[in-house]
């Protein structure tokens, strides 16, 4: 063989080899994710992959990233290439609308409201429930340490202090009353946790705390990270719905090409699997017959919505957690 074979003979090797290394890293997808949802995002995209194998006759790789919602979405915005973001505050999603990184309407993008599950707030209490903690008014005893995430940080911290700010309205209290009632509470916060698994952390593994205010389904990730009789959910009188809205990174997947893949992966999300999956986890799937069969685990508590007592999340930003926002002014660490 001649030298000028042998090069050519190289030279078409590697070109299959580069065509090769652009067709997987196109077949591949990074979901970009809050804290508290590595587990199910595990489990769906072991769903999806096989999903995808089956009607489309490809092979693909999912790869999730997970921290406190709003530090993902910052480091998206500046850079981190995410095929597709899966918040728990449609605030950061629109932060990143905002700055053209996803689309204008990417709300209108897929059902509900581009929100295929929700959940809700409750308590976790050390097991036996020692300190007989019951509703959001002991929250502000004295004797009770309360574990939250900070919610400049984190969607888990901004639906807490909204759900702490609501309850005050819904039994008939005033903003004012709401206010001092955040005062009070966040007086017993010992350490504000950067995000949701930071928090869990914070309580179980640093013993810190008599109650963690988190997601629903915090309780069976604890469950099966630390095993059972660690901690009791507690269902507080009222609490707040909070949605988990998705949305394509147009920014991303117009250079990978990967637009396609990347709708498909977020349409699955609303299949009876995805949404059985959901429900295994302890977030709160749309189907209502997804949600009929899993009545044990899904108690009933009353639910306001964001808008009843905020506008929306983007007006709660705005007034609550923007720098010099009512939280700045009531969070008053040390006094």
């Amino acid at each position: 063989m001649t030298t000028r074979i042998k090069l050519k003979t190289v030279l078409a090797t590697l070109a299959l080899a580069a065509s090769g290394l652009a067709s997987a890293q196109a077949q591949s997808l990074l979901n970009v994710s809050y804290d508290v949802a590595r587990e199910f995002y595990k489990d769906y995209n072991q769903a999806f992959i096989a999903h995808y194998k089956k009607t489309k006759g490809v092979d693909i790789k999912v790869d999730q990233a997970h921290a406190g919602s709003s530090a993902q979405a910052r480091a998206v915005n500046d850079g981190l290439a995410a095929d597709v973001v899966t918040f728990n505050t449609t605030t950061d999603v629109q932060f990143l609308a905002d700055n053209g990184v996803v689309a204008k309407d990417w709300a209108q993008k897929f059902p509900h409201e581009a929100s295929p599950t929700t959940s809700t707030m409750l308590f976790l209490v050390r097991h036996g429930n020692p300190k007989n903690i019951k509703d959001w008014a002991d929250l502000t005893r004295p004797d009770v340490k309360v574990i939250v995430v900070n919610p400049k940080t984190g969607g888990n911290g901004r639906y807490a202090y909204l759900a702490a700010w609501g309850s005050v309205r819904e039994k008939g209290g005033s903003d004012a009353q709401a206010a001092e009632f955040i005062t009070q509470m966040y007086k017993n916060v010992p350490v504000l946790a950067k995000g949701g698994r930071d928090a869990t952390a914070t309580f179980l593994q640093r013993n810190i705390g008599d109650v963690l205010i988190t997601f629903e389904s915090e309780v069976v990730s604890v469950e099966r990270e630390f095993g059972k009789g660690k901690v009791d959910a507690v269902y507080p009188s009222v609490s707040i719905t909070a949605k988990n809205p998705v949305a394509i990174v147009e920014r991303t997947v117009a250079k990978k090409g990967t637009g396609e893949l990347a709708k498909a992966y977020l349409d699955y999300l609303y299949s009876d699997e995805a949404q059985e999956i959901a429900a295994r986890h302890a977030i709160r799937p749309r189907s209502e017959a997804v949600l009929k069969k899993h009545v044990d685990l899904f108690k009933p508590i009353p639910q306001f919505a964001v808008a009843k007592y905020f506008g929306s999340l983007v007006e709660a930003q705005k007034v609550h957690f923007n720098d010099g926002g009512q939280f700045d002014k009531l969070y008053q660490p040390g006094k």
